[in-house]
């Protein structure tokens, strides 16, 4: 069933723990950046919102090579703030649900599919791939997973920064976006096999995941 949804791409940080002097979402891997290798993914969706800070004109030129109707929000303070508040300018009059992506992030293409077809809110995680992840703790409940906490030092999923929430939830925030859903746990669990890009370590990670062909193979 497709559901009143509202995209919001964060893609206002600097990326300076990576060190390739450009904001991630414009980070290309095997040739493609990270920002149009997520529009790819969203052909069907038609309300996408990209927020933008660092390098804003150099995001929004990217986005425009493939799309001409995405919104983009401006995070004027992308220099003191984190995604939660991106996505809660993004969220201002959003659809029903907000689907909330890192610019910093590869999704499989198939998962990417699985979760544009998730009409409930979901929490996603996956397989510990990156050099400094959040966790994501989850239990069983009438033959269903659900997101109960997140942590730093345990967990059986990493944190990949994509959820689904209703919008009304996602208005108000500075911080991290788990922050902005803790209040609301547990929600759904839905696994997704993602790569996050902070560190050089992860960037050569999720190279070799895209020229695999996204094998769910040993990492790197």
């Amino acid at each position: 069933m497709k559901i009143s949804r509202t995209v919001i791409i964060s893609c206002a940080g600097m990326g300076s723990r990576l060190g390739f002097g450009c904001t991630k979402a414009l980070v290309k891997v095997e040739g493609k950046s990270l920002l149009l290798r997520h529009l790819e993914l969203l052909d069907s969706e038609d309300d996408i919102r990209v927020v933008v800070g660092y390098q804003a004109e150099d995001v929004m030129e990217e986005a425009g090579k493939y799309r001409d109707d995405i919104r983009f929000v401006f995070n004027h303070r992308y220099r003191e703030t984190k995604t939660g508040a991106s996505v809660a300018l993004a969220a201002k009059d959003a659809r029903d649900y907000v689907l909330s992506l890192d610019g910093d992030l590869l999704v499989h293409p198939d998962d990417m599919e699985k979760a544009l077809s998730c009409s409930h809110e979901f929490v996603s995680g996956g397989a510990v791939a990156s050099d400094d992840p959040w966790m994501v703790q989850t239990h069983w409940e009438d033959g269903r997973e659900w997101a109960q906490a997140f942590s730093k030092t345990s967990g059986a999923y990493e944190w990949n920064g994509v959820t689904q929430m209703e919008s009304g939830k996602m208005q108000d925030g500075t911080g991290h976006v788990f922050q902005m859903v803790e209040p609301y746990l547990p929600v759904p669990f839905l696994e997704l096999r993602t790569r996050e890009i902070d560190t050089k370590n992860d960037y050569e990670r999720a190279a070799a995941w895209v020229r695999s062909r996204f094998s769910d193979g040993p990492q790197a």
